[in-house]
């Protein structure tokens, strides 16, 4: 009879079938505003990455390792950002904020599976750098194709795997009361305000898994730039070690906005105030290191650069010898 009771209960309190994504409608003088920002950002985000992967794919010059984890990032990136602006941009338009139960959960796990992965992608990137530039004489040796498709499908992997559990973990709380998500996507710190059933167990799955996406790649990450900048400072031109630790700054600098970002919304203990910017520090890793981060690698790249070059001029012949006149 208790049994049967509780069922019951359980039963009545996952009667939630939608949830409301509030987003940014706390500010709705700003909605316009938000809409034309966050419209071109996905415009140059997709833009952006789908034209690096074109270069990289037809230019020979480029089929290189370094190249080749810029072009899974810049696929990475396009998933990533097509995961969570869409549906923003969406809601501007329409003012439709509700999301479906299962389609909720299914936006959390492909923003799990891309951001886990992106992290330690980002951490072989930075570890490619400090092979070509500390031990270029090993490089070669090192960077093997097979080496290369192995560290990537490991990054892919990693994401996979942590997404699968943490949406697992989630997927399994009770839901009742209200289901307003004080969020522009679906994530599982407000999911798990919304729970009236024990979090303790998820949220320790989500601290775990949390720390083990975050903190080994950003030890990497950090440790390979600190070696990396300390070998540029040695190198006798001054113009071009300047130039390249100009640019291995400026990777540096967005890597660290990244993990910084996300170890305080995911990894920090939880006061009012850091809970009540979780929002805000989520703009960062979800909607603006996708659009600047491929192009910093890539703007300061005189090679990349030159094959952008011959890939615009393959299109301007394409273009003449299918007889398209420019308008």
């Amino acid at each position: 009879m208790k049994h049967s009771m509780a069922k019951e209960e359980k039963d009545n309190q996952t009667m939630i079938a939608e949830f409301i994504l509030l987003g940014f409608r706390t500010l709705p003088q700003l909605q316009t505003i938000f809409f034309v920002i966050f419209l071109i950002i996905y415009m140059v985000t997709m833009a952006g990455n789908i034209l690096i992967v074109v270069v990289i794919i037809v230019n020979c010059s480029l089929h290189k390792p370094m190249y080749f984890f810029l072009g899974n990032l810049s696929v990475l990136e396009t998933c990533y950002t097509s995961t969570i602006l869409p549906r923003i941009l969406t809601s501007f338009v329409t003012d439709n904020h509700r999301i479906s139960f299962s389609g909720c959960f299914l936006q959390f796990y492909f923003f799990a599976f891309l951001a886990g992965a992106e992290s330690y992608l980002l951490s072989i990137m930075s570890y490619d750098r400090y092979i070509a530039i500390c031990k270029p004489l090993y490089y070669i040796t090192i960077m093997k194709n097979r080496s290369c498709i192995q560290l990537s499908l490991v990054s892919w992997m990693v994401g996979l795997v942590a997404a699968a559990v943490t949406t697992f973990f989630t997927s399994q709380l009770t839901f009742c009361g209200t289901n307003k998500i004080d969020h522009f996507f679906c994530d599982y710190a407000p999911l798990l305000m919304l729970s009236c059933s024990p979090t303790e167990q998820t949220e320790m799955a989500m601290l775990v898994l949390g720390s083990v996406c975050t903190l080994p790649p950003l030890f990497l990450t950090m440790t390979s730039y600190i070696f990396i900048i300390r070998t540029i400072l040695g190198i006798p031109s001054t113009t071009g070690g300047k130039k390249a630790f100009s640019t291995c700054s400026s990777h540096l600098v967005v890597v660290t906005i990244f993990y910084g970002t996300l170890i305080i919304v995911y990894l920090l203990p939880k006061d009012s105030k850091l809970r009540n910017l979780n929002k805000e520090f989520s703009v960062f890793y979800t909607i603006l290191t996708p659009m600047i981060n491929p192009f910093l690698y890539t703007l300061r790249n005189g090679e990349f650069k030159k094959a952008l070059g011959k890939t615009i001029g393959k299109l301007a012949l394409l273009r003449i010898s299918l007889g398209i006149q420019p308008r």
